[in-house]
C-alpha cells in the first residue's frame, strides 16, 4: 500500500468509496497479494475486503447503468 495514505477498513467504510477509490483500493490488496509473503489470517482479511469492494464496484456500475437507461429514455421520449 502507499505510504501516508489511509485506507478505510470497515465494511461499512466501504459504501462511502467513489469507484475509482475501490478499484485503487483493489489494486493494493491485489499487489499485497502478489508480492508478499502474507499470514494466512491478514490473508483472509484482504480476501474479504477485496470481496466486499468487488460487490461495490458492481453495484456502482449497476446504478450507473440504470441511470445511462434513463437518460436515454428520457431523450428518447422527447425526439
Amino acid at each position: 500500500m502507499a505510504e501516508g495514505k489511509k485506507i478505510p477498513k470497515a465494511k461499512s467504510d466501504i459504501e462511502s468509496l467513489g469507484y475509482a477509490d475501490a478499484v485503487a483500493e483493489l489494486e493494493e490488496i491485489l499487489d499485497t497479494l502478489e508480492s508478499e509473503s502474507i499470514d494466512v489470517d491478514v490473508l483472509a482479511d484482504r480476501v474479504k475486503r477485496a470481496a466486499a469492494l468487488i460487490k461495490h464496484c458492481r453495484s456502482k456500475i449497476g446504478d450507473a447503468r440504470l441511470h445511462v437507461e434513463q437518460v436515454v429514455g428520457e431523450i428518447d421520449a422527447k425526439g
